[in-house]
Formats: C-alpha cells, structure tokens, sequence
C-alpha cells in the first residue's frame, strides 16, 4: 500500500471518529507561532488515548511531555466532573504555551502543569505518596524512557494503564548497532516490558500522518 494511502484512511478515521474542533486546530498552529516542535499525537491518537481512558474509568492521569497541550486536551476532556490531569514538561516556554492552549479549551480546572525535569518531580511524587494514577500517557524524551516506566509503575495500581508513545522508531528498533539515543532508549524500555513480570504489555505499530512508529501499552498486575 502506498504511503498516501496511509494518510488518507489516517484522515478517513479522524474525519469520521476523531474530528478536530477549532480548540484544537488552534493548539496546533500555536506550536509554529511559539517555535515548537510538531511532535503531538495525531487526532486519532488523542481519540485512543480517550477510549483508553474511559476503558479504565480514569479519574486520575499523569502525563509526562505536555508539548503545546495538544494530547493533554484530548485527555482532559475524557475526564469526569471530578477528574484530574497532572501534566509535566521541562521547557518552561512550553509549558507556558500549553496553559494558554489550556486555559482557552476551558480545562484549567482540570489540568496542573508541573514544569521541571520528569526524573525530578517523579520521586519527589512518589515520596508524597500522591493518590495512584488510572492512566499514565508518557510521551516524552526517549532517552530515559525506562527510568520514566519504573517511576510510572511506583505511581500505580493493579489496572493502571500506562502507554508509552513512539517506540518503533520508524523500524530503526530493529537495529541493534544503532548509535541513536532515541532508538537506544526505546530498545531498553521494549526489552523491559518483555521481561516485567508485573504487566501485561503489547506494542501497536502506527502507520499515517505521524508516519511509521507505534505505541506501547502495559496495564499494571501488581505493583511491588
């Protein structure tokens, strides 16, 4: 099947399933006026990550990688009247675009922006004892991937479900002589998954126009 191909059923399914409102398309062409990266997750991404939640009955999401708060919009509008999102990003000009992008979704009451390094605020968290997360959206530097998935599963219960985005790499996961830190860090984290006991994980390849990658997804057994 041809590349366009792809995109055009991406574009069938989000037409159909995910469509974006003008909230939404607005977040997206805040990232180019602000300098950022478009790196968020597809319109049909932020509507799995939706269905995922409501799977789970989330009431409680962390996500780390906020962006612009593409993803985190899509996550916030899945929660109920007494729902919450925590949200982390290291880049403090990010972050503030995000909260903007938030504020006018109408979702501040249900977001908390954290900014500052994951690997920081994760144990600070998990020494507060903070109430166990539903869902975890990770979706940030691959590098410590594997750090970020062993602090997750401290911040969870038996049925948390934690997803973990672009761990394909185009296929470049294949190659085990890759010098990418990117493709290195999702290798860690992939081979992890295969070896915890403590989750029942998969990986599904995505294909469309976020290109060739794919999303692991893990629900919690026990947590030790």
């Amino acid at each position: 099947m041809k590349t366009n191909s792809f995109l055009e059923i991406d574009h069938y399914i989000s037409d159909l399933l995910a469509p974006e409102d003008h909230i939404l398309k607005d977040t997206i062409k805040s990232l180019d006026a602000a300098g950022l990266p478009q790196h968020s997750v597809s319109a049909n991404q932020g509507k799995f990550l939706q269905v995922m939640m409501m799977a789970c009955n989330a009431k409680k999401v962390l996500e780390l990688g906020t962006l612009g708060g593409y993803s985190t919009i899509w996550l916030a509008r899945a929660l109920p009247i007494d729902g919450k999102i925590i949200t982390i990003e290291v880049d403090a000009h990010h972050g503030k675009v995000a909260q903007q992008n938030i504020k006018n979704a109408g979702l501040s009451d249900k977001v908390e922006t954290k900014i500052g390094k994951a690997l920081d605020l994760l144990p600070q968290m998990i020494k507060e004892k903070n109430e166990k997360f539903d869902m975890i959206f990770i979706d940030a530097d691959k590098p410590p991937y594997t750090e970020y998935f062993k602090y997750a599963l401290q911040l969870s219960r038996p049925g948390t479900i934690i997803i973990l985005d672009n761990v394909i790499r185009e296929g470049k996961v294949l190659d085990d002589n890759s010098q990418d830190e990117k493709v290195q860090g999702v290798q860690r984290l992939n081979k992890l998954l295969s070896n915890n006991e403590n989750i029942t994980a998969t990986i599904l390849q995505t294909v469309g126009v976020k290109e060739h990658d794919g999303m692991a997804i893990a629900v919690v057994n026990q947590t030790n």
